[in-house]
């Protein structure tokens, strides 16, 4: 009797720790260009249960140091499953990544690190959230990222809306779907299907726990106004270092020290100008070189140079430069600070050649993070949205994903 209490204590104090919901974590300065992604070119990947994922980092201390994986299945809030690693993988994980190569000819020196799933070692059962860990030789965890594994199960249609709301007029975008299960029996929609919106990959600002508005025969729709409207944002700002020695429209001079700097221009708030359309990626990142063709080895690391002007409006507010390429982190690597004989809040970050977006990102005094403060929000932007459908029977142990749909705002009507 002892032991079966010691064993319940035991458990309880365990439960809690896999209860937690797994944010997604980002790497020590010496790991960067993090590429993770499917069969697309998105750096999420979001994939069918049986679909190749790709993830490649750099490690620039180029000591070729062991670093290992581990696979987390989540339910529909990220909390990780009930299920046992054996109910979701079929081998092991917690294996080396053995394919890296050191980078060639460039003048700092990095280990590339190249890691695919399914591979020999092991392979995905079910479908649902999943996160990838990432330790090092220590047993230390290094970064995390999420992915998604979906059956094509059902059909999904989706738009993109005007704010009805006229305070949000011209700052809202408005996401409105259906959802048809003909040939997936679903008793109770209320209680058996969930979904997830998400704009841009962007985790922090996705919608959950949105009910079916009403249902039409097999149809279940979606058709709300404040309950699924995001923000529109702005259009990403970008830059372009593929070629080391030729500034381009955002790069206003290059010089040479140990590495190379790239010295952007001084960017200007826009959230008081009228929206002007130019292409993005919505805030994704591709590596890319003219000096060399194996652009994960012979691509170089640059010093890229931020700048914004200060206003009395920031205060001590804080401004972080954030992207896909940082995995959007605040941190104190990514905050920009004042200088005094320029008048401007500045960055100077490491980053490997290639196209980039980027933002600013204000975190007031009191924490609130102000995403479009500087950028302004706009129902013009172009966005793209994702719409997963999750799916528990009465019983079963986990949340599958049964469907995706996606749209994008560049057909929003009224």
């Amino acid at each position: 009797m002892r032991l079966l209490i010691k064993q319940f204590i035991l458990l309880l104090m365990i439960l809690p720790l896999y209860s937690q919901v797994q944010e997604e974590v980002n790497p020590p300065p010496h790991i960067k260009t993090v590429v993770f992604k499917g069969p697309t070119e998105d750096q999420f990947p979001v994939v069918q249960l049986g679909d190749p994922i790709m993830l490649e980092f750099d490690d620039l201390s180029a000591s070729e140091q062991d670093y290992y994986y581990k696979i987390i299945h989540c339910d529909y809030d990220w909390t990780p499953s009930q299920l046992l690693k054996s109910q979701y993988l079929d081998g092991a994980d917690n294996q080396r990544i053995i394919n890296y190569e050191n980078s060639y000819t460039t003048l700092q020196p990095y280990s590339n690190y190249r890691l695919q799933l399914p591979n020999n070692e092991v392979r995905l059962k079910v479908s649902g959230n999943y996160v990838l860990e990432i330790y090092n030789m220590y047993g230390e965890l290094q970064f995390s990222r999420r992915f998604v594994v979906y059956q094509d199960l059902v059909a999904v249609a989706a738009t993109v809306k005007r704010s009805r709301d006229f305070k949000y007029l011209n700052e809202k975008q408005v996401v409105q779907f259906s959802i048809n299960t003909l040939d997936f029996p679903v008793v109770n929609p209320k209680k058996e299907i969930k979904v997830a919106i998400i704009q841009n990959h962007f985790w922090p600002t996705a919608i959950y726990n949105i009910a079916p508005q009403f249902t039409i025969g097999n149809e279940l729709v979606y058709r709300y106004d404040q309950e699924t409207s995001f923000y529109g944002g702005n259009e990403f700002l970008n830059f372009d270092t593929k070629d080391l020695r030729s500034p381009s429209f955002a790069i206003s001079r290059i010089e040479f020290e140990d590495l190379y700097h790239h010295y952007l221009f001084t960017n200007d708030y826009r959230y008081d100008q009228e929206y002007t359309f130019f292409p993005d990626i919505n805030g994704d990142f591709v590596v890319r070189t003219l000096q060399g063709e194996d652009v994960s080895r012979e691509a170089e690391y640059t010093e890229v140079h931020f700048s914004l002007p200060y206003t009395n409006e920031l205060g001590l507010d804080e401004v972080y430069v954030v992207g896909r390429f940082n995995n959007y982190d605040l941190s104190e690597e990514n905050k920009m600070v004042f200088n005094e004989e320029t008048g401007n809040m500045e960055l100077v970050y490491p980053i490997k050649q290639g196209f980039y977006n980027y933002k600013y990102v204000i975190v007031g005094e009191d924490g609130e993070v102000k995403l479009n403060q500087v950028s302004g929000n706009f129902h013009f932007t172009e966005n793209n949205y994702l719409i997963l459908i999750y799916y528990r029977d009465f019983g079963e142990m986990y949340d599958s994903i049964i469907g995706i749909g996606s749209t994008n705002s560049r057909s929003i009507t009224n």
